[in-house]
């Protein structure tokens, strides 16, 4: 019960921050986000930053807001969002993802996950080669870190 009211706070938030983010988007949170590309026949996932600002009651801390589209077909290179904590909502569509050391799980429109920080983000992929599928992202980090690292290229 408490999760869910957490969960419920957290999407609240996301969802007024989303709503605001035209007007109060910076280039500080667009200079953060990764442009992931795969060199396979898969297209990649894009995450949009849409809101980003200081934290006044945790000192430290910033909140931003992200949208990750997942075209059909698409997935994301393995990555890890460094200390940042993240909360992900699916917003449309379907997620197939996986964190290291844990099992590959499907996410629906509606359904959510958390990510601790340093978590190796090792599978994420649109379940569907004809529909799109789109993430509402939180993540709680250090000010000026970087919201995805895609892992180095083998």
């Amino acid at each position: 019960m408490i999760k869910m009211r957490i969960a419920s706070g957290l999407l609240a938030v996301a969802t007024l921050a989303a709503a605001t983010a035209c007007s109060n988007s910076t280039p500080a949170a667009h200079a953060h986000a990764s442009a992931a590309t795969v060199a396979s026949k898969h297209p990649s996932d894009s995450l949009k930053p849409l809101l980003q600002q200081d934290l006044p009651n945790v000192k430290g801390k910033t909140f931003t807001t992200a949208i990750v589209d997942f075209p059909p077909n698409a997935r994301a290179v393995p990555h890890r969002h460094g200390q940042a904590f993240a909360y992900a909502y699916v917003l449309e569509g379907s997620v197939r993802s996986k964190l290291e050391g844990q099992p590959t799980t499907t996410y629906h429109q509606g359904e959510n996950w958390v990510e601790p920080p340093g978590a190796h983000h090792v599978q994420a992929e649109n379940t569907s080669t004809t529909k799109p599928a789109k993430l509402l992202v939180v993540f709680i980090a250090n000010p000026g870190d970087a919201l995805k690292t895609d892992d180095p290229k083998s």
